[in-house]
C-alpha cells in the first residue's frame, strides 16, 4: 500500500502561484505513475496532471502552460508548481498513485489517494 501525503494548499488571488507537494512513501519502480486531481464542488473528480516512472509527463488541456509537474527522488516528492492560477482552479487537490496506468488522467486507474489539499483562487 503507498502512502501519499499531500501539502502547499492555500488561498491566493487570481494570477498567484502555488507549489503543491505530495510526499510518497516508497520508492520509484518502474510502471508506477504519480498524478494530481483535484475536484470542485458540485463537480466529479478530475485528472490535473501525471508523472510516469520514466520521467514522461501528461497534462490537462485546462492547465497546459500554467502547471509543471517535478519530482525529487531523493526526497519521494512529487511537486505540482501552480502558476498564473485562475478562479476556476480552485478545487481539493488529490494525489494518487497507480501501476501500469494506461489513462493517466482517469482516476479510476489510480487505487492509492492521499486525503488532499485545498487551493482557493479569489478573483
Amino acid at each position: 500500500q503507498v502512502q501519499l501525503v499531500e501539502s502547499g494548499g492555500g488561498s491566493v488571488q487570481s494570477g498567484g502561484s502555488l507549489r503543491l507537494s505530495c510526499g510518497v512513501s516508497t520508492n520509484t519502480r518502474r510502471g508506477d505513475t504519480l498524478a494530481w486531481f483535484r475536484q470542485r464542488s458540485g463537480k466529479e473528480r478530475e485528472g490535473v496532471a501525471a508523472y510516469d516512472s520514466d520521467g514522461a509527463t501528461s497534462y490537462a488541456d485546462s492547465v497546459k502552460g500554467r502547471f509543471t509537474l517535478s519530482r525529487d527522488n531523493v526526497k519521494n516528492t512529487l511537486y505540482l508548481q501552480m502558476n498564473s492560477l485562475k478562479p476556476e482552479d480552485t478545487a481539493m487537490y488529490y494525489c494518487a498513485h497507480g501501476y501500469l496506468v494506461a489513462s493517466k488522467l482517469d482516476p479510476f486507474e489510480y487505487n492509492n489517494w492521499g486525503q488532499g489539499t485545498q487551493v482557493t483562487v479569489s478573483s
